[in-house]
């Protein structure tokens, strides 16, 4: 079977990093290659990227330039690890990626969607699947909090993380044929067992 690239998004605190750990675990179960990124992040100079637009104030950057840092770091992410992974044929599973960029920067950040997506057809990669973890903005904040969080982000707002939540749904009624809209609100095991059965149906078929 063909290598995949599956991503996972949502706010802060939905629980996208441990589900993504735990589909990598699964696929590599399965007897799939798989590489485990993220983003921001994911190569070397991306990850150098990755401290300055997760450090400092909230209003650090002003929103175009910090929309063209993640591109930036985005760019070096595709070219130097995920491309040459699916090359490889191995499956890639991404946490976090270009919806991201449009619910944070594009809405939260108000530079348009305009914006996000003339930076997007650059770097070129879509992904064949992506699981949205949808939770309420209070519940997603609780969590960041109960672990220790409090990066740039997570500091921006109720109103910011409300326009987050409303695009990351958007972008689900929009594209159903690669998002995929999931309650993050359940325990641990029941959103894997979500994740997988989706992924059966989409990508494994």
């Amino acid at each position: 079977m063909a290598a995949k690239f599956i991503t996972l998004e949502g706010g802060d605190g939905a629980g996208k990093t441990v589900q993504a750990r735990l589909l990598a675990e699964a696929l590599a179960a399965q007897g799939r290659p798989v590489l485990l990124t993220r983003e921001p992040g994911g190569a070397p100079g991306a990850e150098d990227i990755r401290t300055l637009l997760v450090q400092g104030d909230p209003q650090r950057w002003v929103p175009l330039a910090e929309t063209m840092l993640v591109f930036a770091a985005r760019a070096e992410h595709v070219a130097r690890t995920i491309r040459p992974a699916l090359a490889a044929g191995m499956w890639v599973v991404c946490d976090r990626y270009m919806d991201s960029t449009a619910a944070y920067q594009g809405s939260g950040q108000g530079v348009g969607e305009a914006t996000v997506h003339a930076l997007r057809d650059l770097v070129g990669l879509d992904p064949d699947a992506t699981l949205i973890l949808d939770a309420d903005e209070a519940t997603g904040l609780a969590r960041s909090a109960a672990r220790g969080g409090g990066d740039r982000y997570e500091r921006m707002g109720a109103s910011f993380h409300t326009r987050v939540r409303q695009a990351f749904r958007r972008i689900a009624a929009e594209e159903p044929g690669r998002c995929v809209l999931l309650d993050a609100g359940g325990d641990v095991a029941s959103v894997h067992a979500r994740i997988m059965a989706e992924l059966a149906m989409r990508c494994m078929t």
